[in-house]
């Protein structure tokens, strides 16, 4: 069972990353994804649970908290490449009010059914584009 993080902090190590998640549930394993040449992080990362339950459990609990003044975001991570296919949409939303949020703009989204992912994207000063991914 893996959970897939994003917006991580590059400067963040995998013990850090691990002391996070260990505080909700029993991790297995914690894999920072970075650069092959520069080892610099690429702002995710895959944090791996013994059970689907703990992996839950985590999402539900950090999903959304600030790090080093950022949220991060929880995904389920699916390796099967047919399950990519299942018909689950990405939609494209424009026009957001610049005062909302990642966790809001989930929250609003989960009213109509289960929501995978979502961004919404923002410039290098953290501003929102006024758009974003569910």
């Amino acid at each position: 069972m893996s959970d897939m993080t994003s917006e991580w902090n590059a400067f963040s190590t995998e013990s850090k990353l691990y002391d996070l998640f260990s505080h909700v549930a029993l991790v297995a394993s914690v894999r920072i994804c970075r650069d092959v040449t520069r080892r610099s992080s690429l702002g995710y990362a895959y944090v791996n649970f013994n059970s689907l339950i703990d992996g839950s459990n985590a999402k539900d609990a950090l999903n959304f908290t600030h790090v080093n003044g950022k949220p991060i975001r929880i995904m389920f991570s699916h390796r099967d490449p047919s399950l990519r296919k299942s018909g689950y949409a990405n939609l494209f939303i424009k026009n957001l009010d610049q005062a909302i949020d990642t966790k809001a703009f989930f929250e609003t989204f989960s009213a109509f059914g289960t929501v995978l992912s979502c961004k919404i994207a923002v410039d290098h000063n953290e501003n929102s584009k006024g758009y974003g991914f569910v």
